[in-house]
């Protein structure tokens, strides 16, 4: 179980597997590195030399009292690139390790040749998440009730209620499907550290900061996402975004976990020329791909749940 003490003190269990340019993978919140390993490193890893680690606070790393704003966790992603020599890889993160990879682009632009931010929220844009009828909360609130958990009226947008509750469902993917979760880990982080007020600092990346991100950023979303408004206004802001859209699936938000085919795809094109990316993945996943300043139009009802938790 291979771990790196970054100079901050915290040590950061990591695995790096495969041969090729250096590919970096950011887990989002309440998960751990597992993710990508299940369907999406096997896939990649014949190409690329892919890194996963542990965020702070999840999985094998050290879990301190506090720094897990995305500025913080930014400031731990360049410590573990110093420590493991990559000078400028290719990273890609899921929902708030897709965060995570933002910030430190707009910080380090000169270690990272690009991002592939898979349904990032965009803490900027909480404000637009944080009323009661935001989708996501809707979404969220009845997957636990279809699980026999109801969530009362006045908790349906309380992070710590809903995270909390979520622990009580059983594993939703990968060969541990149905079995429940262990607990003690996930309490430990919503109770004895500030990731559930950190989580939502915008710090560094400012609405106002958005298009200062010069680094190609292509955007993977799923049809129907509760988090459309942030793939639009990314897609609309950024300045070299690119970006892709995945059928429609149960739960919208884990797409490296529901339709690790695609998104590894989706990855791995990043590598070929510009001229052959977006329709080498629409041919090969059935995708929709938009480049430049064109908004995404959702129909039905939005999916996904917010934060990471798988």
């Amino acid at each position: 179980m291979p771990k790196t003490t970054l100079p901050n003190g915290v040590r950061i269990h990591y695995q790096q597997l495969g041969e090729g340019p250096d590919l970096v993978m950011v887990h989002g919140l309440t998960g751990n590195l597992a993710v990508w390993h299940l369907r999406i490193v096997p896939e990649l890893s014949e190409r690329f030399r892919v890194l996963t680690y542990d965020l702070r606070g999840h999985g094998h790393s050290d879990t301190p009292p506090s720094g897990y704003t995305p500025d913080d966790m930014a400031g731990d992603l360049l410590a573990l690139l110093d420590a493991l020599e990559l000078e400028r890889p290719l990273i890609a993160g899921h929902s708030y390790g897709a965060d995570v990879a933002l910030y430190h682009a707009l910080a380090h632009p000169e270690r990272v040749s690009e991002v592939i931010a898979i349904e990032s929220a965009l803490p900027a844009l909480e404000e637009s998440r944080r009323h009661d009828g935001w989708v996501g909360w809707s979404y969220w609130a009845s997957a636990l009730e279809q699980a026999g958990h109801p969530v009362p009226p006045e908790k349906r947008s309380d992070m710590r209620y809903m995270i909390r509750a979520t622990i009580d469902l059983p594993k939703q993917w990968g060969p541990l499907r149905g079995l429940p979760r262990n607990p003690k880990p996930l309490l430990k982080l919503l109770e004895e550290t500030t990731l559930p007020e950190d989580y939502r600092r915008v710090g560094s990346l400012t609405l106002e900061r958005v298009g200062a991100i010069d680094t190609p950023v292509t955007l993977i979303y799923t049809e129907r996402s509760a988090f459309l408004h942030s793939y639009e206004y990314l897609l609309e802001h950024l300045p070299h975004p690119n970006g892709v859209l995945l059928p429609a699936t149960e739960w919208g938000h884990f797409g490296p976990m529901e339709q690790p085919e695609l998104v590894a795809q989706a990855i791995a094109a990043r590598l070929e020329s510009p001229a052959t990316t977006a329709a080498g993945v629409k041919a090969a996943a059935g995708v929709k791909a938009a480049a430049g300043g064109e908004g995404a139009a959702a129909d039905g009802r939005p999916a996904g749940a917010p934060g990471g938790a798988a």
